[in-house]
């Protein structure tokens, strides 16, 4: 697995392991920590590679330590908005290289590979819930930099697509704004640990501009749970059809605004509540961002199962340490 360092990557390497399977993380730890595996240390069934996902090398590492390998889940990427604007070649060098020498090596083994996207892939696309059928739209390049995140991924589902019509078993999945414990809350991180690492340094929530854009925030369980039916399974639950080619929209069905979303946070930390202040923030910043999931219903037979008040609190406990 590419990115097992990082927040949804822990996760998924955590649950694998635990349903028996042998793991290896590929992470050079720019954006991933080592603390994020400290449940892993020492397992018998996985182990930790500090390396680049854009080196060939990383992955004769890899096929070494597991002597051999029939499954790739690459979710190395660089995400976070400021990251969009401020880094925007080294996001799309990080993104499309890492995601083309994955795919190499999957090809080299014979291996199922599946890619995490992203719904940014399908850019300011006026359709919603957006669906595969719909057509990807970007703005003009000068406007602003955000889509070197979106663009990029856009560019790692043709290339997945390709190699799928040259014989590998490909899987595209597009997590919608996951949540949990180990989410990046700092400067470079997402809105959800923003917001709760503001609470935790006592400072205003920064809500840029008037907080009313929309998002599916998604429990990681939820999404962990989509990952490993996307790569475990053989053939649609629904259907028997291959699932080769297909993509899976991970989403929860609640689309809340980020104001709503900071008021909510606010409300679950209780006396620890503090200001809310709007205004700032980047160009080209989505308005909503609903997915429809029914390939993910249809075919892999996932549904999400966490409530967003109920996700929140229990983020909350973890992260505060209260009961």
């Amino acid at each position: 697995m590419t990115g097992g360092a990082g927040f949804l990557g822990s996760s998924l390497c955590e649950r694998l392991v635990n349903d028996g399977h042998r793991v290896v993380s590929v992470d050079d730890l720019s954006r991933g920590t080592a603390a994020n595996l400290e449940a892993l240390d020492g397992h018998e069934r996985f182990h930790a590679l500090v390396a680049d996902a854009c080196d060939p090398v990383a992955y004769e590492r890899a096929g070494a330590v597991l002597g051999g390998v029939d499954l790739v889940f690459h979710l190395a990427a660089v995400n976070g908005t400021k990251w969009f604007h401020e880094r925007a070649r080294h996001v799309i060098r990080v993104n499309v290289n890492a995601t083309l020498v994955a795919l190499e090596a999957a090809e080299t083994w014979g291996a199922r590979f599946v890619l995490a996207s992203s719904p940014e892939a399908f850019g300011e696309s006026p359709d919603l819930p957006l669906m595969d059928r719909h057509a990807s739209t970007f703005p003009p390049a000068s406007s602003h930099q955000r889509f070197a995140y979106g663009a990029s991924k856009h560019l790692d589902e043709i290339a997945v697509h390709h190699a799928v019509a040259n014989g590998l078993d490909g899987r595209i999945v597009r997590p919608f704004n996951g949540y949990g414990p180990r989410l990046v809350g700092d400067a470079d991180g997402q809105v959800v640990a923003m917001l709760f690492r503001a609470v935790l340094d006592h400072v205003p929530m920064a809500v840029h501009g008037d907080g009313q854009q929309t998002r599916s925030f998604t429990a990681v369980d939820d999404l962990v749970d989509g990952f490993v039916r996307a790569g475990l399974q053989e053939r649609s639950v629904s259907t028997g059809e291959p699932l080769a080619g297909m993509a899976f929209n991970l989403a929860a069905r609640e689309e809340v605004s980020i104001l709503d979303l900071a008021t909510a946070i606010n409300g679950i930390v209780g006396s620890r509540a503090v200001d809310i202040v709007l205004g700032g923030g980047y160009h080209g910043d989505s308005s909503r961002r609903v997915g429809d999931i029914t390939n993910a219903e249809h075919h892999l037979g996932w549904r999400p199962i966490t409530a967003l008040q109920a996700g929140l609190q229990s983020m909350w406990a973890s992260l505060s340490g209260a009961p």
